[in-house]
């Protein structure tokens, strides 16, 4: 059986290069690739894949509140999750959701592969240098807002904090969300209230430490792509999401 694969990322480059990859592996398939949540909900209710690939921090609709929403649609189809945050909540939150894998994308091809090998064979999957650092108590960043605090934020106020923290001003945040520059103004102030921020610096800090954003010129080494993992499910104290592989 051939598994059909809709592809969800924001950024053209890395969804074109998703469609390659995935086309290339056998057995899968591109259903469809999309650029945002909700064009994600309507192309999986209407298209019916069994997996989808989905890009953890979108504008608009998160790949969070997608998983959902899909998820509660069609409760079969599996769902893994690309990200660049490392956020310990995070990941407990993906899988609570109903995700299926929780993968860097800093992963190896040959780990990509794998993660959803083992998402349609029925196995949960998670990034090998996650596993270990939540195995060991590793704390990956200094300035990450709790899951309550993400909770509290709303889609619209997601979408303008990954925006800003982008480097986009008020009003081409506007633009792009199609809203007043006042609205995003009032949205900024409210999330930046929420996560307890005094200056655009620190929002794209915790942008950054949540994986919003990448961390272009900080001057640290580039991401070594990760070996596949070896881990025990117990490693992991995430025994209510289920076996992984």
């Amino acid at each position: 059986m051939t598994i059909r694969v809709l592809i969800v990322e924001d950024h053209n480059l890395v969804r074109e290069a998703l469609r390659s990859l995935v086309a290339g592996m056998h057995g899968f398939e591109v259903a469809d690739a999309v650029s945002d949540g909700k064009q994600a909900v309507r192309a999986a209710a209407a298209l019916q894949p069994e997996l989808v690939l989905m890009d953890l921090s979108m504008p608009g609709m998160s790949g969070l509140d997608a998983t959902v929403e899909i998820r509660r649609r069609l409760p079969n189809v599996h769902v893994v999750l690309l990200t660049l945050s490392r956020n310990e909540e995070f990941v407990r939150e993906a899988f609570q959701i109903g995700a299926d894998a929780y993968l860097l994308k800093g992963a190896s091809l040959e780990e990509f592969e794998l993660a959803l090998n083992c998402v349609v064979r029925g196995k949960k999957y998670i990034s090998s240098e996650l596993s270990t650092a939540m195995a060991t108590g590793t704390n990956f960043g200094h300035h990450q807002p709790s899951m309550s605090t993400w909770k509290d934020l709303t889609g619209r106020e997601r979408s303008i904090l990954k925006l800003i923290a982008e480097g986009n001003t008020n009003r081409s945040a506007a633009e792009y969300l199609c809203i007043s520059t006042k609205t995003v103004e009032k949205h900024r102030a409210s999330l930046m209230r929420k996560l307890g921020l005094r200056s655009a610096a620190e929002l794209v800090v915790v942008a950054m430490e949540m994986g919003l954003v990448e961390r272009h010129g900080l001057g640290g080494p580039p991401q070594r792509p990760m070996p596949a993992p070896r881990m025990a499910p117990e490693a992991l104290r995430l025994d209510e999401v289920g076996l992984f592989c």
